[in-house]
């Protein structure tokens, strides 16, 4: 089934959904502990692995936002679940994007205004000082923010398999 149906998602949307997660746990884990290193070449490593994972979950973030405006539909809501519960997800699903996004646009940012390329892909030069740069504020916060509403975003799924038992978090994998 590569396209939704009313009451499970497609193995296109599982697909991407799954990979978005895991390529967005290592960009985050490498990224804080890249901010957290004081060792130059360490940072530099874990800052080669931070920067193509976050490409990739750029563009897995447009393939998504694509393929539901463009090909297929989600889902209707779980049964059974207030409308409330239904607009916070909407919510929590559209602020994800926009900080993902914009976590992108602010890691662009930083590494355009600080020319940090050439020390982290190159050799020889020295890691410029990545908290003089405007875009360093936003990109700390919007990681904070992002693995907030990654938390919320996991704990709803687990309420409804485990407190609702309405079977919500098997509609986001394969098969039946």
């Amino acid at each position: 089934m590569r396209k939704s149906t009313t009451d499970r998602y497609g193995t296109i949307a599982v697909t991407m959904h799954w990979l978005t997660a895991i390529v967005l746990l290592v960009a985050l884990v490498s990224g804080f502990r890249a901010g957290n290193s004081v060792e130059p070449l360490a940072k530099a490593a874990l800052l080669r692995v931070h920067i193509p994972a976050a490409i990739m979950v750029l563009l897995l973030t447009v393939c998504r936002i694509a393929w539901w405006s463009l090909f297929d539909k989600k889902p209707l809501p779980a049964k059974g679940a207030p409308s409330w519960q239904e607009r916070l997800a909407r919510v929590v699903h559209l602020v994800l994007y926009v900080v993902i996004l914009g976590m992108i646009a602010s890691g662009v940012g930083m590494i355009a205004l600080s020319g940090a390329v050439q020390a982290i892909f190159g050799a020889g030069t020295e890691l410029p000082d990545f908290h003089l740069y405007s875009p360093r504020l936003p990109h700390g916060l919007g990681a904070n923010l992002l693995l907030a509403l990654l938390f919320t975003h996991v704990g709803a799924a687990l309420f409804h398999q485990f407190i609702r038992s309405d079977g919500l978090l098997w509609r986001m994998w394969y098969g039946r």
